[in-house]
């Protein structure tokens, strides 16, 4: 892992600590650098914002990855396209289990972060949305995209529930890439 990658990984695990410890307005921008023992400047060089630091980092997809899908791959069918697509998004960060727990408490206990959580799947969920559309072209409509982008999201809820009561299973992307494909199945 890169030094940049790593200082990132240390700032949002801390960032999600001190949340979970004293609530997201209890702690500042300068606890953060005091607790992860950088300066305030070398902080802000990382993160932009003091909710990017409990989020993480934002990933946008490989772009060569999103060009390959939108022409038609890798494989040519659509569900196991789209869910290689979002599982390599999955992957970009190794979090271990006890940070999983973390994420999910902070996430149900904090509203504000569970709101820009939803504020990124918001983002997320649009760009897929549009992606599928430029490969569907007339094929699919922007309302069954978005359907099919909810049940997306329902099954990473899944996967990331699965994934924390059962590590010994498999990553979130693991339980994800086996979730999807059984519904996909039922279909």
């Amino acid at each position: 892992m890169r030094q940049a990658n790593v200082a990132a990984a240390a700032i949002h695990r801390a960032a999600l600590e001190m949340t979970d410890e004293f609530g997201f307005d209890g702690w500042t921008m300068d606890h953060l650098a005091d607790r992860v023992g950088v300066s305030r400047r070398t902080l802000f060089n990382h993160v932009p914002s003091k909710m990017d630091a409990v989020l993480g980092p934002d990933h946008e997809p490989d772009p060569a990855l999103v060009e390959t899908f939108v022409n038609g791959g890798p494989s040519g069918e659509l569900c196991a396209d789209l869910c290689t697509l979002i599982r390599t998004q999955l992957e970009v960060d190794d979090i271990d289990n006890e940070q999983l727990r973390l994420i999910r408490h902070v996430f149900v206990s904090n509203h504000q972060v569970l709101q820009a959580a939803h504020g990124r799947f918001e983002k997320a969920t649009n760009h897929f949305s549009d992606v599928i559309s430029q490969r569907e072209s007339n094929r699919m409509s922007p309302e069954l995209a978005g359907v099919l982008l909810k049940l997306v999201i329902v099954v990473f809820d899944a996967a990331l529930n699965r994934a924390i009561e059962s590590p010994s299973d498999g990553t979130v992307a693991d339980q994800f890439t086996r979730i999807f494909d059984d519904l996909v199945d039922l279909f």
